[in-house]
């Protein structure tokens, strides 16, 4: 069963079940490219800003409280995810995302009576110019808040607890994947810690760009037909419906063509990928083996880890890690790509931005998840190896520059490799050191500057 819907180009069937009007369908028709949805986030953003927009129009005088009540309640199903499959639409659409705006107004006024005119009630004083950056920094910064930052924190977490239960377990350095100074295995996970805790920082001080939105500035940043003080008002229901403490942007020509804010704060989330990447890679890279490996931490058995190898157990959870860090790093490049389109007073490049960006988002929120559960919270240390390392390692001929100096030190260690001897035997040969010079000065425990 289908009815009839109108638009300013004719008549269009859609299906009788679905809330949508002519404009949701023709875009439904034209733009059958991929299977890549309108995020939910997006349209969710779309219901809160719409009820926004409804109150403050109310305020004005401009709509009745009748209609600003229906539209509200509609937007509020809409943020529940109740009226999820009313929302068909794909990314790849007007680059202004003028088709999804249409298809929330449309919707919205379907249910709210006959009364409420997509257009002139739910769209009033707005522009897809406008609303739909207006959704998107919604969006982003909710995604932010409350996927992102709560994951960072578990993570966060979980490896202070680790760096407190190694705090004095020693292990040799690496630098350019060669054997350095000791250091402990705390020592090396609070660097970890520490990118976490930078990450956060980073994303939290570029974030409160997103608070400004770009609603007010109608179709090129004028504001016509829409009073000086829509934008601020709309800001203000926002803050009330969400805590967050949305504001109106200073410039609304910025705010339409410039997806700069966008660009920037994922710049912070790119960082944090590049730092999980190598997080991912060294647990990957000191467990390998078991027997031929490096071996100094041991991972969680989840599943098994070769259809021919029986026994194998492999970093799955790394992998999983990297390769979404290496999807964010892309979505980073298509990001800026598309940031840098916005010819005269709009950017067309909307929402491929925001599908990028909420799906690095979400992707980072559930690979670190993921990571942390099944990888991270079991990781255990392989004192045994660490220490036989340790000992063999040549490096802690540093320990005796300052004693015997540079040249000395290195003829030690090059003989002990040369002539594959331990540090200690080669110590004791080359005559610059006593037996109990050497068990005084190399103190693997003293040397990572614990105390």
């Amino acid at each position: 069963m289908v009815r009839m819907e109108r638009d300013t180009i004719g008549e269009i069937a859609v299906a009788e079940d679905k809330f949508w009007g002519a404009q949701t369908e023709r875009s439904r028709q034209n733009f059958k490219i991929g299977e890549e949805r309108m995020p939910s986030e997006i349209v969710r953003a779309f219901a809160r800003l719409k009820k926004a927009a409804a109150w403050s129009n109310a305020d004005l005088g401009k709509l009745s409280e009748e209609k600003a009540r229906a539209i509200s309640g509609v937007c509020d199903e809409i943020v529940a995810g109740n009226l999820d499959e009313h929302f068909p639409l794909v990314v790849w659409q007007t680059g202004s995302g003028t088709q999804s705006n249409m298809n929330v107004n449309e919707v919205v006024a379907h249910i709210a009576g006959e009364s409420v005119h997509p257009n002139d009630d739910v769209n009033m004083s707005q522009s897809s110019n406008d609303t739909f950056p207006t959704a998107m920094h919604i969006a982003a910064y909710e995604a932010i808040v409350e996927q992102l930052v709560p994951e960072l924190n578990a993570m966060r977490q979980v490896l202070t607890e680790k760096k407190e239960k190694y705090w004095r377990m020693v292990k040799i350095g690496r630098t350019h994947l060669q054997d350095a100074t000791p250091l402990t295995l705390g020592q090396e996970i609070s660097g970890w810690e520490s990118m976490i805790v930078h990450a956060e920082k980073f994303i939290a001080q570029s974030s409160d760009h997103l608070l400004e939105l770009a609603i007010g500035g109608t179709a090129v940043g004028t504001g016509l037909n829409a009073t000086a003080d829509f934008g601020d008002r709309v800001a203000k229901h926002l803050e009330a419906d969400t805590g967050h403490k949305f504001r109106s942007a200073s410039n609304k020509f910025y705010a339409l063509t410039s997806h700069s804010e966008i660009s920037f704060v994922h710049g912070a989330v790119r960082a944090l990928a590049a730092d999980l990447m190598k997080i991912a890679n060294d647990v990957r890279f000191l467990a390998s083996g078991p027997r031929s490996g490096i071996g100094e931490l041991t991972i969680p058995a989840n599943e098994p880890g070769s259809s021919i190898m029986p026994g194998k157990v492999n970093p799955t959870q790394c992998e999983a890690l990297t390769m979404v860090a290496v999807q964010v790093m892309g979505n980073d490049t298509t990001i800026n790509v598309a940031a840098s389109q916005g010819n005269f007073e709009l950017n067309v490049y909307k929402p491929v931005i925001i599908y990028n960006f909420l799906q690095s988002v979400r992707l980072l929120t559930d690979g670190m998840r993921s990571f942390r559960v099944h990888c991270l919270e079991g990781l255990e240390a392989n004192e045994a190896v660490m220490q036989e390392l340790v000992d063999r390692s040549l490096m802690l001929v540093t320990a005796l520059n300052p004693h015997i100096g540079y040249e000395k030190a290195a003829k030690i260690a090059k003989t002990a490799f040369a002539e594959n001897l331990s540090l200690k035997e080669a110590a004791n040969r080359s005559g610059f050191v006593t037996e109990e010079q050497f068990d005084m000065w190399i103190n693997p425990l003293k040397m990572t500057n614990l105390e």
